[in-house]
């Protein structure tokens, strides 16, 4: 289905310009929302996999994964931009407690098998890593990156409205002055794409992968570079904007493959991965970061 088109064609009968809509098309994104029941499964939450005959259940060690999630490829409604397999099942592994304490990704695992792949079920090597087993149900959710957002996070809106222009870093004064001057219709434009997609999934395929991750991952690009000397050692606010600009540039690079909502005192697990490697079905190549939210 051509969704930029029927966003365009929404946005056009609200008398908004083409030209503006192409500039906000380019930093939307459509995820795949799953949710408990609701329709025609595509997946289910925890369960026991079918794996390729011989392969062991995923372990870190003496340690078995867990099974979060597994979703049906082919079932799945598709997005343009997000080049998941046309067919096959996606597998996540994650071992929540000690991934949230060990940043090495060992205990986190996203495995492909491909349709007619022979398979079996896989035996667990206990019943601490099966989880209940739930169905879920797709539904389309649009995104926007989190400088685009509304005050949906309250620290974040507050952050956009209270921060005086003088306390905004170089980068933070460009991006507010695009908004200003190149969206002056962006509360209808978002208005309209949570309304034709609306959110509000507990687990989300694709769309953009968690802002701490990104960061984590930029941190770890730029202090490379400093190592390198590829860019000089700069003091801590102007690495702070080197920073932010990072993460927009990582943004379009990653996408999050699949994530899960946060929710206190629980864990919370979010896989991203580069583009490129989805598109030739690298998913080894997935990240996976562990959280804990608190209130």
């Amino acid at each position: 289905m051509d969704h930029q088109g029927r966003f365009r064609r929404a946005a056009l009968e609200l008398g908004i310009p083409d030209d503006e809509i192409s500039r906000f098309g380019q930093h939307l994104r459509l995820s795949i929302g799953l949710s408990v029941g609701g329709g025609s499964a595509v997946g289910r939450l925890g369960g026991s996999p079918r794996l390729p005959v011989g392969m062991e259940w995923p372990s870190a060690g003496d340690v078995p994964l867990p099974l979060l999630l597994s979703v049906d490829c082919g079932a799945l409604p598709r997005v343009d931009g997000f080049d998941l397999p046309a067919d096959g099942t996606l597998f996540f592994f994650v071992h929540q407690e000690m991934d949230h304490a060990d940043s090495s990704g060992r205990y986190a695992r996203v495995v492909y098998v491909p349709d007619g792949t022979e398979t079996a079920a896989a035996e667990a090597p206990s019943s601490e890593c099966v989880r209940e087993q739930f169905d879920v149900s797709a539904q389309l959710r649009a995104e926007l990156p989190l400088w685009l957002q509304e005050g949906e996070d309250e620290d974040w809106h507050e952050f956009w409205e209270d921060l005086d222009w003088d306390d905004m870093s170089p980068f933070q004064q460009e991006l507010a002055r695009y908004m200003e001057s190149d969206l002056p219709h962006l509360d209808e434009l978002r208005a309209l794409a949570h309304r034709l997609w609306p959110s509000g999934a507990y687990v989300v395929i694709g769309g953009y992968a968690d802002d701490e991750v990104i960061s984590s991952i930029a941190e770890q690009t730029l202090a490379g570079r400093e190592k390198t000397g590829e860019i000089p050692v700069v003091p801590i606010a102007k690495w702070y904007s080197h920073l932010e600009k990072e993460k927009h540039r990582l943004a379009g690079e990653w996408i999050s493959l699949a994530s899960e909502a946060r929710v206190y005192e629980e864990y919370c697990t979010s896989f991203v991965i580069r583009h490129d490697d989805l598109a030739a079905a690298r998913v080894d190549k997935a990240l996976a970061v562990t959280s804990f939210e608190t209130p």
